[in-house]
């Protein structure tokens, strides 16, 4: 059997990490492009003109981007295999049981 917290948190963890790649990782993805067509890379904003800036460091902070999306990916990844491992569903006592055969069982006690 499965340990359903595992389970929920894997997905929601993968879910998360794709969630951010999709909304931020546009911006994130160019440096690799500038880097190695142009070996100039530019800072954009809204209201000034690109200014030239190093490359290392906007292929580093690319980097910690994806590090950061795969750390919530593989976390859910391993959230998910834990979940599919666990037994902790099957560790409760029979007295803390609910269901239909717990009802089973006490309906045998009123007779």
């Amino acid at each position: 059997m499965s340990d359903m917290r595992f389970t929920i948190i894997g997905i929601g963890l993968i879910f998360v990490g794709f969630i951010i790649l999709g909304g931020f990782g546009q911006r994130y993805q160019a440096a690799t492009l500038e880097s190695n067509e142009f070996e100039t890379c530019y800072e954009y904003s809204k209201d000034l003109p690109p200014v030239e800036i190093n490359c290392s460091f906007k292929i580093f902070d690319q980097t910690l981007f994806f590090g950061l999306v795969i750390g919530f990916i593989g976390g859910g990844i391993t959230a998910l295999i834990k979940g599919a491992r666990g037994d902790w569903d099957n560790k409760v006592n029979p007295k803390d049981m609910v269901g239909p055969s717990r009802n089973q069982d006490d309906d045998s006690d009123k007779d």
